[in-house]
């Protein structure tokens, strides 16, 4: 199998768990199960992400991608960066219910255009 085709399927593999992990946290959340921060669904999520970071830069060096000249790769990098932003405020423990309701949304809303982009590469 070539480099490119095992970083693939590492990248996908971690993205989707990205996204259970998260909403899995924000689940505990709102059933009102604080102590999922004292156990280790508070640091996999940072292992995982650190897998997907690791093998999309793997992937820019097995492609001929860049992410300036290919305007969908772009536009991942900068809702990722958002997500990531989102992300943490909807699972700030001190934030308010109504500012963690808003950026949980936001996040989801972001990670979707991210899949989407991902498949459908539009631009």
């Amino acid at each position: 199998m070539s480099s490119y085709l095992i970083l693939k399927n590492i990248h996908m593999t971690a993205a989707y768990l990205t996204v259970v992990l998260f909403a899995l946290r924000l689940l505990l959340d709102l059933v009102g199960k604080p102590e999922w921060r004292r156990m280790p669904v508070r640091w996999v999520p940072h292992v995982n992400d650190t897998i997907l970071l690791v093998a999309a830069v793997g992937l820019l060096f097995v492609t001929p991608w860049s992410p300036f000249a290919h305007g969908w790769l772009m536009a991942k990098i900068v809702l990722l960066l958002g997500y990531i932003a989102a992300g943490v405020f909807a699972l700030k423990e001190n934030a308010s219910f109504t500012v963690r309701l808003i950026a949980a949304a936001l996040a989801l809303v972001q990670i979707t255009a991210i899949f989407h982009l991902a498949t459908a590469k539009p631009f």
